[in-house]
């Protein structure tokens, strides 16, 4: 018996029962997000600052969707992290397919059930090593607490176990890394959260991450 499961509808209960994947622990486990941050150029926060008033501005009049989001936050902050240029590259809406063989029933009587979880990422880049989830702004119950089940579904199913996948997951004005190691017991740990309505532009420190994944996953 196959029993399909939307990665939208994952949670982290459903990710720890049948795939053992935990939350660490260890501040070492995930220093990518905050040490030896590569430095960004005044004429990038100049242009991060305008991205951040285009944002704030179009909000205004009408909530962002999804596609709004990737031309006006995302695409700029991948073009100054030098992900549209060699050796990145870029595939958009890929599907993703994970399964996982479950028993049922009593000891009298038990059936193997294969449960398959499908979905579908916006952004992938650099071979499958850093993934990006976008969600729609206009969606407010969507938080990116939502998000991050979904996000971690699309990295357990990255090709190459032995190495780690970074995914950010952002509806525009929030944003959130995330580290998934595999080796032996699956483990994951969450960057801080950075948003657009704090005065500081926090835009600086979600590409200074960036910039910092790509020199790892280059």
């Amino acid at each position: 018996m196959v029993q399909i499961i939307q990665g939208q509808n994952v949670t982290l209960a459903y990710l720890k029962e049948n795939f053992a994947l935990n939350r660490s622990e260890n501040e070492q486990f995930f220093t990518e997000w905050f040490d030896n941050l590569p430095e960004i150029t005044e004429l990038e926060k100049k242009y991060l600052d305008r991205v951040k008033t285009n944002y704030l501005s179009l909000l205004e009049n009408a909530p962002i969707l999804e596609d709004a989001a990737k031309l006006v936050v995302l695409s700029p902050l991948l073009d100054l992290a030098g992900f549209y240029r060699h050796p990145f590259y870029i595939a958009t809406e890929e599907s993703i397919e994970i399964s996982e063989d479950v028993i049922l029933g009593n000891a009298d009587k038990e059936e193997e059930e294969k449960e398959i979880i499908k979905g579908k990422i916006d952004v992938l880049v650099i071979q499958n090593k850093l993934w990006l989830l976008i969600i729609e702004s206009k969606r407010s119950t969507f938080s990116l607490a939502k998000a991050i089940p979904q996000a971690l579904t699309y990295m357990l199913a990255a090709p190459n176990p032995n190495e780690p996948v970074y995914s950010l997951v952002l509806n525009g004005e929030d944003f959130q890394f995330i580290k998934l190691s595999r080796n032996n017991n699956p483990m994951y740990a969450l960057s801080d959260r950075y948003t657009l309505y704090r005065s500081e532009n926090e835009l600086y420190m979600v590409l200074n991450i960036l910039k910092k994944l790509g020199q790892i996953i280059n």
